[in-house]
């Protein structure tokens, strides 16, 4: 990428410069409590201090398992000042996993929310090898009470040791085409993250950022931008759809990010017509796509606040929908991810990575000084995805003649059906404008005569009931009978990943066990 990446400044030094600026403002706030920048600062540096009485090596990976709080936050902030590097375990993970990556990453030390994790913290500080020190935040029958280390510790100064090839982070992938991977960015990959989403995402000018969603995935990448900006993080543990919307209400929340079963749910939830959600300016949604009549459902309720994200762990952000993209009167660029950011160079490529015509299939591919430098431990995997330069992100898109980007799906979801090649997510998108289907996935399933099925799995809006019948003839008319699925199957609800995503393996892989009738 060249010497120029060397200037940016560390994540670590962008985030006590953006503390400096505003001291007396509140950096976080949550139900029961707040702390100011200043208080932010001082915190950070305090257990900074802790972290580098260790004596540990530099680039020692700190695990974190943690609910949405500004300590653990300021944790993870201390450890790259210090030159260790984070890797945050999902919060909904099973233990299993959590397990896995605290060993794949070979994380010397582990940090734990006891108030939320008390247990799984310690079963994790048990069986997981490789552990050299346990921290959590409150009194356990296990590991270092970490605040209170702090306390006792004194106060001192947050200094960024860090340079731009100390390893940062350490991201895992959420696992939905296979075993979950370890995307690694150094200082020189992740610094840029923060000025990309303020460069092209609709940020207010001062955020009050409810993050709801876990802030060790997507959410999080939201939290040093609101607080460059002067903003504050109003932090809820949980996704309580009347604890959202009485936060937003009381705390005049102009900015939030959620995945789409977020907004389905309150939507449907019945406090939300009562609510004022006038300071909202711009809700962010992604991870999964959004039903086209859902969001026409939210943007007359909720407001023309919606904008689309687009990105994988490998590299975030990649493409944004704004908010005027969003256009009752032009519905067809609900179903696109979006318009290219302007630190990313984007090309949809054939297999022999040569760029497709306008309007073809290709994979989405990117080169941006944030795209990962590699999978940790997995040089291989490496090499595939980083081809030429370029970042593979095995989803499928075409790019109309403007740039917006429409997926199609991932490269290895597509369904060969008697000979055709179906891209799921177009089966999908059709099912989602009937307004009976609430939530919908389509997977292949295999089959003597096809070689694959199209499977649809249906979840009904409450009190409709769509038959097979008309969902498989509505695929037939909009995209012909080699789409149409042949079978539906209505269930009550979809299994998803711990990021919110659709988890289309526990789909195929259960699909012939259960009780729900086949139909079709």
């Amino acid at each position: 990428m060249g010497d120029w990446l060397n200037t940016f400044p560390t994540v670590g030094a962008q985030t006590l410069r953006a503390l400096a600026r505003y001291p007396e403002r509140t950096a976080f706030s949550w139900p029961g409590g707040s702390i100011s920048y200043r208080g932010t600062t001082d915190l950070i540096g305090r257990i900074q201090k802790v972290f580098m009485g260790l004596g540990a090596r530099p680039g020692a990976r700190v695990a974190l398992l943690t609910a949405n709080r500004a300590d653990t936050w300021c944790a993870g902030v201390a450890a790259q000042l210090a030159r260790f590097s984070t890797t945050a375990l999902h919060p909904l993970g099973s233990m299993q996993d959590q397990i896995d990556q605290i060993e794949d990453s070979e994380a010397e030390i582990l940090i734990v929310d006891a108030d939320n994790f008390l247990l799984r913290g310690g079963e994790l500080a048990t069986r997981a090898r490789g552990l050299r020190h346990v921290f959590t935040m409150g009194r356990t029958e296990y590991g270092v009470d970490l605040l209170a280390a702090v306390e006792a510790g004194g106060s001192a100064t947050a200094k960024d040791f860090a340079g731009p090839d100390d390893v940062a982070l350490l991201s895992f992938t959420g696992g939905t085409t296979g075993k979950s991977k370890g995307a690694l960015r150094r200082h020189r990959e992740y610094a840029g993250f923060a000025s990309a989403i303020l460069s092209d995402f609709e940020i207010p000018d001062t955020p009050r950022y409810l993050a709801v969603a876990p802030i060790s995935h997507v959410a999080g990448t939201k939290v040093l931008p609101a607080l460059m900006r002067g903003g504050t993080v109003h932090m809820l543990k949980g996704f309580d759809p009347e604890a959202v919307l009485k936060t937003i209400e009381r705390e005049h929340i102009n900015f939030t990010l959620f995945v789409p079963t977020m907004i389905y749910v309150l939507l449907d939830h019945p406090t939300l017509p009562k609510t004022d959600l006038s300071s909202l300016e711009l809700l962010l949604y992604g991870a999964s796509p959004m039903s086209p009549s859902r969001l026409l459902e939210g943007m007359e309720r909720i407001g023309p606040v919606f904008s689309q994200l687009y990105g994988q762990t490998e590299c975030y952000p990649v493409s944004v929908l704004r908010k005027t993209d969003h256009d009752a009167k032009a519905p067809e660029l609900f179903l696109s991810c979006g318009f290219p950011i302007a630190a990313c160079a984007v090309k949809i490529l054939d297999d022999e990575d040569q760029e497709v015509a306008t309007g073809e299939a290709g994979e989405i591919c990117v080169r941006a000084p944030h795209v990962m430098a590699e999978y940790w431990k997995r040089p291989e995997q490496t090499a595939e995805t980083l081809k030429n330069g370029w970042l593979h992100s095995g989803d499928i898109a075409r790019a109309d003649e403007r740039g917006y980007m429409f997926i199609l799906d991932r490269k290895k979801d597509m369904i060969v059906s008697g000979g055709f090649n179906i891209f799921p997510r177009e089966v999908e998108d059709v099912l989602s404008t009937h307004a009976d289907v609430a939530m919908c996935a389509v997977v292949g399933v295999p089959d003597d005569k096809w070689g694959e099925a199209v499977t649809a799995i249906v979840v009904a809006r409450a009190g409709s009931k769509p038959t097979a019948e008309e969902l498989i003839n509505l695929v037939k008319t909009r995209k012909g009978s080699a789409h149409a699925p042949k079978h539906i199957k209505f269930v009550a609800e979809l299994p998803m990943t711990g990021v919110g995503k659709i988890d289309k393996k526990v789909l195929r892989a259960g699909f012939w066990v259960g009780r729900e009738r086949m139909v079709g």
